[in-house]
């Protein structure tokens, strides 16, 4: 038993604390994304009628920008398409505003759109200003609803759980999520590593993501969007150096370095410890916005993850904690 207890002791004294220094800020923005309170722009009011169509067919009713607001809305109150359209409505009406509220059925059309991006008011990021950034990327899993859950529940019968990858890019300095991308389960992670770097209009000075990106194409692909880039990629345990590479080859020094003094020391040179603020940004992608998509079709799911994203940073943006490491009090030994 005081083996056992001596044991516990030195991995609590081991573990790193954090402490947040911008708590009295931090915590009246946890309270903001609670708040209840809306408002409606002079912009936004301005915009929320359709504009006319300038080709053939009927004219839309609804802006683009009024769809994604009533979906928002429901996303963050955990809402259906009925009761989003009559949240809405009732905000609305509140607030004395004779204002066209997207009926279900339109949602739904919207949110199956194959093409629907942000629109340039709910997608209102802008490229640093104080020079290059660090990226993170990496994927997690989000379940689905589909009739192999519903037999399940309903007969107890087996059946396997389907699910979607959602690919992250993150900012390290903001926690931000610039780019993502929604794929099945099947897609492999260094795939989609094009199509988030083709979201990301900064410089990157350093680029970290875990082993399932390691490869010449990813580094190909990081250095030809920023050229001076440091890539953190760890290799592949058995990967070697190739005979004719050229001595700038950052893979290559890479595997040098970890044959010389090891992996774990490879690591806290390199700054690949940043990575863990990624899977963060995924722990609450889950917390707050959900671990389950609930669209049927896969275009949906494409825009409800949209927008999960456009929330979850919106959310950030109301307060961010600033935390230092603290250090280690005096006496306290292994």
């Amino acid at each position: 038993m005081p083996h056992k207890h001596n044991a516990a002791r030195r991995h609590h004294i081991g573990k790193m604390k954090f402490k947040v220094t911008n708590w009295a800020e931090y915590e009246a923005g946890l309270r903001r994304r609670g708040s209840l309170t809306l408002w409606i722009t002079p912009d936004a009011l301005a915009g929320w009628a359709a504009p006319p169509r300038k080709t053939r067919g009927g004219q839309p009713l609804y802006s683009d920008l009024a769809i994604e607001t009533t979906l928002m809305l429901g996303m963050v109150f955990g809402l259906r398409l009925r009761q989003s359209e009559g949240l809405l409505s009732s905000v609305l009406d509140m607030m004395t505003l004779d204002l066209a509220v997207p009926d279900h059925t339109t949602l739904s059309r919207h949110r199956r759109a194959r093409t629907w991006k942000p629109s340039a008011r709910s997608n209102d990021r802008q490229p640093v200003a104080n020079g290059p950034i660090h990226v993170l990327v990496d994927s997690t899993g989000l379940k689905i609803y589909g009739a192999g859950q519903w037999l399940e529940e309903k007969h107890g019968a087996k059946s396997r759980r389907g699910w979607r990858k959602l690919h992250l890019a993150v900012d390290a300095d903001s926690g931000e999520i610039i780019a993502h991308s929604l794929t099945d389960q099947e897609t492999g992670d260094a795939s989609q590593l094009d199509l988030l770097l083709d979201q990301i209009d900064d410089e990157i000075d350093q680029f970290t993501a875990d082993g399932a990106y390691d490869g010449e194409p990813s580094y190909d692909a990081i250095l030809g969007h920023s050229a001076g880039a440091k890539v953190v990629i760890p290799p592949r345990s058995n990967a070697v150096e190739r005979a004719n590479a050229q001595a700038s080859c950052q893979r290559d020094d890479h595997i040098a370095s970890i044959q010389i003094d090891g992996r774990l020391k490879w690591q806290d040179g390199a700054g690949y410890g940043k990575r863990a603020l990624v899977e963060t940004a995924m722990g609450r992608y889950k917390g707050v916005i959900g671990s389950r998509l609930r669209a049927r079709s896969f275009h949906a799911q494409q825009t409800e993850a949209a927008i999960g994203v456009t929330i979850l940073n919106r959310m950030l943006a109301c307060g961010r904690p600033q935390s230092v490491r603290c250090q280690a009090s005096k006496g306290a030994t292994k």
